[in-house]
């Protein structure tokens, strides 16, 4: 069990071995709940699809969701369009 104490901002800093057992990088995203007395952060639970989830990805600078599946038939579709 690791103390942390919270920041003027109010974060706290997840230890690196906590972060490396959980897959946790730079931008990922975390799950804050109360629990009673208890802060948990966890990793979001996948919902709907896994390979739609592995696919599309959300990015607080565009409006809508892009999906990665989307773009590469669009790619393939231009190049056979030059072929």
């Amino acid at each position: 069990m690791a103390t942390k104490s919270v920041g003027p901002k109010g974060q706290v800093v997840i230890p690196k071995r906590i972060r490396d057992a959980l897959g946790l990088k730079p931008s990922s995203d975390v799950t804050i709940e109360i629990r009673g007395e208890e802060v948990v952060i966890s990793k979001p639970r996948i919902e709907g699809s896994y390979t739609e989830y592995c696919t599309s990805t959300r990015s607080p600078k565009l409006k809508e969701l892009v999906s990665v599946k989307k773009m590469i038939t669009k790619e393939v579709a231009q190049r056979h369009a030059l072929l």
